[in-house]
């Protein structure tokens, strides 16, 4: 099996490419990737290097590793900060490094891509010992694997990679048919607290469209744009997203792409992006103008519950962090990711103190299931 760096993916066919990605997962086509290099998202400006690793046998790719050089430690939502301070202390450079993941998007999915007919445990041990083969030839201080799911796990510590555990808050269909099904699940003073929520938005004047990407024409976009960049704005950055990476995957991905849009007296006054793809609904961004009770709690989650009931989606994943989720019904599961350091004694300390914080992680994920809003007679849920 031959081993090649692509420092872009438009080295590579689409094709072959989206041959390499599981069925539904959206973040992971090359439409979506390359446009995020189309765009300028990612690229020299913005400390990504694509570094992509595509494995070949008999002249066909069978394996990829989505792979980037970074700078800095921006837009990857699993934090190190801590381990680059103690790095400049000791004078010595962390960066650059290289980054297994999908930028600005914490969303867990396969990092090692491995086609069909080819040996799998073999595929991953070449293209992880490539990674840090590349590492050292770019005198990269280490190798993150951010984000991979739990049947990528083994491979990843075999190859020597430690790893780290964190919480996402994820909702699940258990077939609930529709929200007053998913309301009946939920204890009675939950169930008061949801409808009194939705009730102030209705009584705002406030409704909802949903819209596929392929009903957003140029002036619609404008204005979803501009909530998007001030979910940003407001925190004093620029947005991941220029509005060309936006132009180019409802272009190119529409039937991906959803929007709830809130309008008030006919106006748009807020909006959420979402992505669909494998039976699973992807919370990615909100913005609005003004602060109406509730509004964000009914456009991203409860909307969004309806909206991945409505496309026949098994479980709905809103974004990183935020244990608010955990009392509208988000359940705690367990991610991961994967870190190697060319430095012994840095990886020696770091590894031990993963081990501890896996303990502390696994803690936190059984006590926060104490503090789901279902009923305990709802043991089956």
């Amino acid at each position: 099996m031959r081993l090649r760096v692509l420092e872009s993916l438009l080295a590579v066919d689409q094709a072959d490419w989206d041959g390499l990605v599981p069925d539904g997962n959206p973040f992971l086509r090359f439409a979506y990737l390359a446009a995020l290099e189309r765009s300028g998202a990612v690229s020299a400006a913005t400390g990504w290097h694509p570094r992509h690793l595509l494995l070949e046998a008999a002249g066909r790719p069978v394996g990829a590793l989505p792979l980037y050089l970074k700078d800095h430690s921006w837009g990857e939502f699993v934090f190190d900060f801590a381990w680059a301070d103690a790095y400049r202390h000791a004078g010595l450079p962390y960066y650059p490094k290289l980054v297994a993941a999908v930028p600005f998007t914490p969303v867990p999915g396969p990092r090692l891509l491995l086609g069909r007919g080819v040996d799998p445990a073999a595929a991953a041990h070449r293209l992880l010992d490539g990674a840090r083969a590349l590492a050292g030839e770019l005198e990269a201080s280490s190798l993150h694997v951010l984000l991979p799911p739990d049947t990528q796990l083994d491979a990843l510590g075999e190859a020597g990679l430690s790893l780290r555990q964190d919480c996402q808050f994820h909702w699940f269909d258990e077939a609930y048919g529709d929200f007053e099904g998913f309301l009946g699940a939920l204890t009675a003073d939950k169930r008061k607290k949801f409808r009194r929520e939705r009730r102030r938005v209705r009584e705002a004047g406030i409704s909802f469209d949903w819209l596929r990407g392929g009903e957003i024409d140029a002036a619609l976009f404008a204005e979803i744009y501009r909530f998007y960049a001030s979910s940003f704005l407001r925190r004093g950055m620029a947005p991941y997203f220029p509005p060309a990476f936006w132009e180019e995957v409802l272009a190119t991905m529409p039937d991906s792409i959803r929007v709830v849009l809130a309008r008030r007296e006919g106006a748009a006054v807020a909006a959420a992006i979402f992505f669909l793809g494998g039976e699973v609904l992807y919370g990615r961004y909100w913005g609005c103008d003004e602060d109406y009770h509730s509004l964000h709690f009914e456009t991203c989650f409860y909307q969004g519950i309806e909206l991945a009931l409505a496309e026949g989606c098994r479980r709905f994943e809103p974004g990183a962090q935020g244990e608010h989720k955990l009392r509208r019904g988000f359940r705690p599961v367990p991610t991961w990711s994967a870190h190697w350091l060319a430095h012994p004694a840095f990886a020696r300390a770091i590894g031990a103190w993963l081990a501890r914080e896996r303990q502390h992680a696994a803690a936190y994920l059984e006590a926060a299931r104490q503090h789901l809003p279902f009923r305990q007679d709802d043991g089956a849920r």
